[in-house]
């Protein structure tokens, strides 16, 4: 038909649009060509899947673990508030029970002796039942039961402050230093030393806090939580911790009492000039200090 393109004249037309390339390969026979553009689909290995997906489960992973380590904290941290504030507590409705024993008392049971000799039998005594005390807890922390440790550190922490508040309610009788007021008071001063360690001038009023406030329970707390730290090798196994535990009290004992001693002496007042003075009131319960351990910890 006149006009009409032969069929073999149109195949080698449309081949001549859509030839064979330079390696003899047709483009009917290729795939897609390939696109430098970031593809919205995976292939059929799920390579790109995985790996788009696996960056926010790693970073799921990181925030678990962030948020589980804070909440650790913020759990192991609220526990070691509530301990000191149980040891706080302890020791504060505590003192007020132990048995001191006054001057005249004093002078009776120890004849002959010097204000300084005095002191130093006070001191040695004193050392020596804190020396038990840790001693003791070290034994006990050699037994296999870790729930026990809080409360054997709890029974010497508290121990050991019963120990030392009398120490220091003693040398404050025998450097002439008694605190006035009533026995509320008197204990509230030597909370005050023991927490401080330092001796208190009982002449200046101010230098004296009457009231357990909220000064005082926080001193308390820290002098409780640095004791708490050094005590923490007395929990080592093998009675281990039986023989660091009474050394390193004995050592603190005596440390806080040359410090009590040091302050007392400045305003001591020697005790032929001392006024006649009341015998010191008996606790209504007083504390039984052969067994101080068992009863403040428990």
């Amino acid at each position: 038909m006149h006009g009409s393109t032969p069929p073999w004249k149109r195949r080698s037309h449309d081949q001549g649009a859509a030839g064979p390339s330079s390696d003899g390969v047709g483009d009917d026979e290729r795939g897609r060509e390939a696109s430098l553009e970031a593809a919205d689909v995976t292939g059929a290995s799920g390579a790109l899947e995985v790996s788009d997906k696996k960056a926010p489960v790693a970073k799921r992973r990181v925030v678990a673990v962030g948020h589980g380590v804070r909440d650790g904290v913020r759990w192991g941290g609220s526990r070691a508030r509530a301990f000191l504030a149980y040891l706080t507590d302890r020791i504060i409705e505590s003192a007020p029970r132990i048995p001191v024993r006054d001057l005249a008392t004093l002078q009776r049971q120890f004849t002959g002796l010097g204000p300084e000799q005095l002191a130093d039998k006070l001191v040695a005594g004193a050392c020596n039942a804190t020396a038990t005390v840790g001693a003791g807890v070290g034994a006990a922390a050699m037994m296999p039961v870790p729930p026990a440790m809080p409360t054997e550190l709890a029974a010497e922490i508290t121990g050991v402050a019963a120990i030392e508040l009398k120490l220091i309610a003693e040398l404050y009788e025998v450097y002439g230093q008694r605190p006035p007021g009533n026995l509320k008071e008197r204990t509230t001063t030597y909370l005050n030393s023991w927490s401080e360690e330092r001796g208190i001038d009982v002449a200046k009023p101010s230098t004296v806090n009457a009231a357990l406030g909220i000064q005082l329970r926080r001193e308390l707390r820290q002098r409780i939580m640095k004791r708490t730290i050094r005590n923490l090798p007395n929990l080592m196994p093998f009675l281990v911790g039986a023989a660091v535990g009474a050394a390193m009290n004995r050592r603190e004992t005596r440390r806080l009492a040359d410090r009590i001693r040091t302050d007392l002496r400045k305003t001591q007042v020697p005790w032929d000039a001392l006024p006649a003075l009341p015998p010191l009131e008996k606790p209504a319960d007083p504390l039984d200090m052969s067994d101080n351990p068992k009863e403040l910890g428990h």
